[in-house]
């Protein structure tokens, strides 16, 4: 049975840097006969005239702004245009989160991640897409690992530089950075030089367009796994140890889109290794501590995860109004009035939580847990090696009680 399709609202037309000349001859038309087409303004500039046609640039905020403009166009024949292919970082993939992919045509033109892969001769597998347009620089600490190609999606001509100190302050100063700029176009350029370099002596004439090409060298990278080091975190102490930490990610299980609340966050090493685990996962760092949620923002930066929200109270009176998490990990106030039974009310389907306890206290909570819910009940102790006079030692850590709750399989 065939079945009927209602045209899409809006087409979106990807543009290269050639401009007009370089959309094909089948678009041309549906732009030019569009009763409004909606654009930067350097896109709009690009088109020839069409009498009668509305000419709208993007709002600003453009995502807060969006909705009203769209609505405003209901009935109307809607062209979108956009850089290269609308859903690499583009307006492609915004349009499609507020009308649904039914409602959005997107024709695409060769990307600049495309172009800059062809000009730098690397293979699509070999390289990894970085996009810092509009977000934060710190993005790029989570990638640092030696002979790692990144393509950056650059924001503006002060990209390349905040990018080289940023690569100088983590010890990959020694990186080959390449501006390719205006690519696919007359104006097309190449420069470069290793990051030390560049801060030393920043280049004159950056141009705004460009994708910034790094092939890193530096110290071995902190690694994707959960368990880094204790010293890879700012802490007064307050800190999930990297083994208790492994453990407790292990039974979390991050998985790409989910969010989790690190109540009693402390450093915060907890919510930070599950954002490192996939650029897609989400965050929030709960410390009543001023001082300590100051320091989980450094960390979160530090390590690649700028994107970690830190929320300074105290659970459960904090947890009101949050995003509803996939996971919840309770480092610390699990005794307080409120908090365990606020973290099991807020989880949905196939939700998991692991609580540590120091105290026989939160033992004595933990066990009743057990009992009530079921789940995991472990206690976990570890010793280190360490100095006694001329020789070397067993120094044991305090032991910890750890109690997890996850769906079995199928049951989510």
């Amino acid at each position: 049975m065939k079945v009927e399709m209602s045209p899409p609202r809006i087409t979106v037309v990807g543009i290269g840097a050639d401009g007009w000349p370089g959309v094909p001859e089948r678009l041309r038309g549906p732009v030019l006969a569009a009763d409004t087409v909606l654009g930067g303004r350097r896109h709009l500039a690009m088109l020839p005239r069409a009498p009668g046609q509305r000419r709208l640039a993007w709002p600003s905020p453009l995502r807060e702004g969006l909705p009203d403009l769209l609505a405003s166009l209901e009935g109307r024949a809607v062209v979108a245009l956009a850089s290269g292919d609308p859903l690499v970082s583009g307006i492609g993939s915004t349009l499609i989160d507020l009308l649904g992919a039914d409602a959005v045509r997107v024709e695409p033109a060769v990307s600049s991640v495309a172009l800059a892969r062809a000009r730098m001769g690397w293979p699509a597998e070999g390289s990894t897409v970085l996009s810092l347009v509009g977000r934060d620089p710190h993005l790029l600490m989570r990638d640092l690992a030696p002979g790692r190609r990144v393509l950056v999606l650059s924001s503006d001509a002060a990209t390349p530089g905040t990018v080289a100190a940023l690569l100088v302050g983590a010890g990959y100063g020694g990186s080959r950075m390449t501006v390719l700029g205006d690519l696919g176009a007359a104006a097309e350029s190449r420069s470069g030089s290793t990051a030390r370099d560049w801060l030393a002596s920043p280049p004159e004439g950056v141009p705004r367009l460009h994708v910034l090409a790094l092939e890193l060298s530096g110290p071995a990278g902190r690694g994707l796994v959960a368990g880094l080091p204790d010293d890879a975190f700012e802490h007064d102490g307050q800190l999930t140890k990297r083994d208790l930490r492994a453990s407790a990610l292990a039974r979390l299980a991050p998985s790409p889109g989910q969010h989790l609340w690190d109540v009693g966050a402390g450093a915060g090493s907890v919510g930070i290794e599950w954002m490192r685990a996939h650029p897609s996962c989400t965050a929030t760092a709960v410390e009543a501590d001023a001082g300590r949620a100051g320091r989980i923002g450094r960390n979160a930066d530090r390590l690649g995860v700028p994107g970690l929200r830190v929320v300074a109270g105290r659970a459960p009176d904090a947890l009101e109004g949050l995003a509803p998490p996939d996971a919840v990990f309770v480092g610390g106030g699990a005794t307080r009035p409120g908090v365990l039974d606020a973290c099991l009310e807020a989880l949905g389907p196939g939700g998991r939580i692991v609580v540590h306890g120091v105290t026989l206290e939160t033992e004595r909570l933990l066990a009743d847990a057990y009992r009530s819910h079921g789940g995991e009940l472990t206690r976990i102790a570890v010793e280190t090696a360490a100095p006694i006079g001329a020789f070397t030692g067993w120094s044991p850590a305090r032991t910890v009680t750890q109690w997890s709750l996850a769906p079995s399989p199928g049951s989510a």
